[in-house]
């Protein structure tokens, strides 16, 4: 959530980076403003009257101590409306601020500077490209054709407890799941951050403390009886962890990692694109979440991007490395690196990860401060990174290891797995 201080005070800067995301409402900044403009009338009314009426009790009650009565009553019969004005301008108080909330928080996170314009994921920046295209055998299959060949994700059988976008991983494919999970459980733990078990259902208010609320409840899977929400990602309930706390300055950069399920109705993705692995509704992945003092965001963004690429380099995937253009990237975000891995079967490029810098945004929402040296508090940094998605990386693995003899798993997986092919 933008702060309204520094829309007020930057008005054209903020339309120009709306601009950049081809934000469709740019009229919400200056009903902010306007409205801002009445809440601070407002308040400065309030804070008057309430002096004046609070002057007023304590020169009553004087002169009732002094036996003054007929003095004490004249000044409280003067003074009499001042419980109604109040009242009537806190609640126009009241008003003005839910009014105000509820605008501001229809505005997304301004972009960063190196944010180029753009529309669509084709106008998306590459910014690297690492390794060639895996060889494949002649007759080689995507994915879901090699899943039922070898007997290791049944999606059909999900379609029957559940329904499309929940597969069954068996054998040797839920085993690669759970190496999966456990290598990057390690790297990151290797990498500095501490790993973290977390809830699966957490309430509105961690929804709304790191965006998703009220963005995406359309894309959110809600226990209605209980209002509670299934996490679309660890990044939730991670970063709620520091939702209302201040954080003491020396101990940033603070880096947490989880592994959970992801839950996400994916409403209107249809078509051979989303086929197999390549959306579901339950996944699982492992984030890594780090919360910076605002000056060294930016490197901690490059520092994240190069740790999720080191892991594509251990399992030997060809990848490259996209810049979000402003109308892709997220709405919380202000600079989102997303990292893609070639399908040699499909012959496409699968996200598996981004990683964004939500400078205050989610901060400003959660509250989350740490004080500084001078005892100031201030709003920290937040960022965010998948590291990694398993569904498109099992995807990769699956069609970019396939041989005439059975599917290799990538050396740096086999201490995990315990085998070292699926045949």
């Amino acid at each position: 959530m933008l702060q309204v201080n520094y829309i007020r005070e930057n008005r054209e800067k903020v339309l120009e980076r709306l601009s950049i995301r081809n934000f469709k409402q740019p009229e919400l900044v200056d009903e902010i403003i306007k409205v801002d403009e009445d809440r601070r009338s407002t308040q400065t009314s309030l804070d008057a009257i309430s002096a004046e009426a609070n002057a007023a009790a304590k020169q009553i009650g004087d002169l009732m101590r002094s036996g003054k009565k007929a003095e004490a009553e004249e000044i409280k019969a003067k003074t009499a409306g001042h419980k109604e004005q109040i009242k009537t301008l806190g609640d126009k108080l009241t008003a003005l601020e839910t009014a105000q909330h509820n605008l501001i928080v229809q505005l997304p996170n301004l972009p960063y500077d190196l944010v180029k314009q753009g529309s669509t994921a084709e106008e998306n920046e590459v910014v690297l490209v690492h390794g060639t295209p895996a060889q494949l055998p002649s007759k080689a299959l995507p994915h879901w054709e090699l899943a039922a060949k070898y007997d290791i994700i049944d999606f059909e059988l999900g379609v029957k407890i559940t329904g499309a976008g929940f597969p069954v991983y068996k054998g040797k494919g839920a085993r690669l799941q759970r190496a999966l999970i456990n290598f990057f459980l390690d790297h990151a733990i290797e990498a500095g951050y501490k790993e973290m078990q977390v809830p699966h259902l957490v309430n509105a208010a961690s929804g709304f403390g790191t965006g998703q609320l009220p963005d995406k409840e359309g894309q959110m899977y809600h226990s209605t009886v209980d209002d509670l929400y299934l996490i679309p990602t660890a990044e939730v309930p991670v970063t709620n962890l520091y939702r209302d706390v201040i954080v003491k300055e020396e101990d940033l950069p603070i880096k947490n990692t989880a592994y959970t399920p992801c839950f996400r109705r994916e409403a209107g993705s249809y078509g051979a694109h989303v086929r197999g692995l390549n959306r579901l509704h339950q996944f699982d992945k492992v984030e890594v979440v780090q919360i910076t003092h605002p000056d060294k965001s930016y490197e901690t963004l490059e520092e994240m991007s190069v740790y999720v690429q080191s892991l594509l380099q251990e399992l030997g995937l060809h990848y490259r490395v996209l810049r979000l253009c402003g109308g892709d990237m997220g709405f919380t975000s202000a600079m989102t690196y997303d990292m893609e891995v070639w399908s040699a079967a499909q012959e496409r490029w699968l996200e598996v990860s981004s990683v964004s810098n939500f400078e205050t945004y989610q901060a400003n929402r959660l509250k989350l401060r740490f004080k500084g040296k001078e005892g100031k508090s201030q709003l920290a940094h937040s960022l965010n990174g998948s590291a990694l998605a398993l569904p498109r990386i099992v995807a990769s693995i699956l069609e970019n290891y396939q041989t005439e003899n059975g599917i290799r798993i990538p050396e740096a997986l086999v201490k995990y797995t315990g085998f070292d092919l699926i045949d």
